[in-house]
């Protein structure tokens, strides 16, 4: 036996006491207890009236098309930005169902996040291991997440190819396993830049040894993703049954002439409700980006109702919207719904859950994991009631796929969209051109990127 503690922190005798009382006090506790250990707490918590009432009917519906597929990986952001580019290029083709190669794009994004890290570790060699830039750089360096501007200069650079020139592999839809080698190699990468660094050996030894982590990075990649085209033969049937030839194609010249989305207009729109970030300025993430000869990380923080109401827009004018939002979030998986009381938490536990958005943000409650393609809406006398989602998690969730997002979700939940700047106020067109605050590598306008 110890004796008895006298720290006025620790949970001491009275304490357990009094919370085994409290619990025994209330036969709604018992009953509870009765059912959470039989059932899934989200079965006993699920708000009924909310799933009825849930009808897959919009105002506004621009698919036409299947869901795609982004099985155990961490690639909504790529994927969703495909999906948008997609919506026109079956146009273009004149097919009814049309899929870019979302591998194509996680090869270049994992060698160019290689990159990115590395010349962060070379920039921050001269810190101790322990910072907690270094340790943050050093945490996940090679993840599947992302965000709009990250995927817009994959594009810009490398350009696009259909799913059939590059097809998936077991690693591309399972990446976990490719993605611990290459973490390990990017981070005995780091060790060696900061032993050249400490043994003041200079840049060009430094960047040397990066070029060494680099080539074992795309070999990898290879291995478990395939090579990516130089270039390739592109021929198609159209739906109403012409065959058409380009011949030889590079990926940009596949871009060029296919991805008729404007994406040099699109800017990134960020609604964060946190003290400290007022609305109508702009934002950045440091070391958030993946191509270090890409274009800076930007967001424009706006208000939650200018977001919907772009976004509304948007759908109406006939323009799927990328957007980002915190998915796991009072969300029903199989039948593909969200509402922000879709769950009654509170009376199951009998406790409160008081946080308003800022504080969830601010408290690590709540943070963008998820993105995905609005691709319709229901109006109401002028106002949004729900929303149409497109996901990238197969077919078998929702509506064949797509998912239904109640109104009181958006505002709670959602983060971010991207949009074309002619949408915005003019004001805000302008407020673009400020120099962006920097936010910490670690802030949740960044998590995206790390999911």
């Amino acid at each position: 036996m110890t004796a008895p503690t006298t720290n006025p922190g620790a949970l001491d005798p009275a304490a357990l006491t009094a919370f085994r009382e409290d619990f025994a006090a209330e036969p709604a506790h018992r009953l509870m207890q009765n059912v959470v250990t039989q059932h899934d707490v989200n079965d006993v918590a699920l708000n009924r009236r909310i799933v009825t009432e849930a009808t897959h009917s919009f105002s506004t519906v621009l698919d036409d098309w299947g869901v795609t597929n982004q099985a155990r990986s961490g690639r909504c952001w790529m994927f969703a930005g495909l999906n948008l580019f997609r919506a026109e290029t079956r146009n273009l083709l004149n097919v009814k169902e049309f899929e870019f190669s979302q591998n194509y794009l996680m090869f270049w994004d994992k060698l160019e996040r290689a990159n990115y890290i590395l010349e962060a570790v070379i920039e921050t060699a001269d810190r101790p291991i322990d910072d907690r830039v270094v340790a943050w750089l050093l945490h996940q360096p090679l993840g599947d997440g992302g965000q709009w501007d990250m995927f817009v200069s994959l594009v810009r650079k490398h350009g696009v190819v259909p799913k059939t020139v590059m097809p998936e592999t077991e690693s591309s839809g399972n990446s976990a396993r490719m993605n611990a080698g290459l973490n390990y190699q990017v981070r005995q990468g780091a060790r060696n830049i900061r032993q050249l660094f400490a043994e003041e050996s200079g840049l060009t030894a430094m960047r040397q040894a990066k070029a060494e982590a680099l080539q074992a990075v795309y070999r990898i990649l290879c291995i478990h993703l395939g090579n990516p085209p130089d270039n390739f033969d592109w021929q198609w049937k159209d739906k109403d049954g012409e065959f058409h030839r380009d011949g030889a194609m590079t990926p940009l010249e596949f871009a060029e002439k296919y991805i008729a989305t404007p994406m040099e207009e699109y800017v990134c729109l960020v609604h964060d409700p946190r003290q400290a970030n007022p609305s109508g300025r702009t934002y950045t993430v440091q070391y958030l980006g993946n191509v270090v000869d890409g274009a800076r990380i930007k967001y424009l923080n706006v208000d939650v109702a200018l977001m919907k109401d772009i976004t509304m827009r948007l759908l109406r004018d006939g323009q799927p919207v990328w957007m980002g939002c915190d998915t796991g979030k009072q969300m029903h998986r199989d039948k593909g719904l969200w509402d922000a009381d879709l769950f009654d938490y509170a009376s199951v536990y009998g406790a409160e859950f008081g946080l308003n958005k800022a504080e969830r943000l601010e408290y690590h409650q709540t943070a963008m994991t998820h993105a995905m393609l609005f691709t319709g809406v229901d109006v109401v006398e002028g106002q949004p009631r729900r929303w149409r989602v497109e996901n990238s998690w197969n077919d078998k969730v929702g509506d064949k796929g797509f998912c239904l997002m109640n109104d009181s979700w958006f505002a709670e939940y959602m983060f971010e969209i991207a949009a074309p700047k002619s949408y915005l106020p003019e004001d805000l067109q302008a407020a673009l051109d400020l120099e962006p605050v920097v936010l910490p590598p670690w802030d949740p306008m960044g998590s995206l990127a790390g999911e």
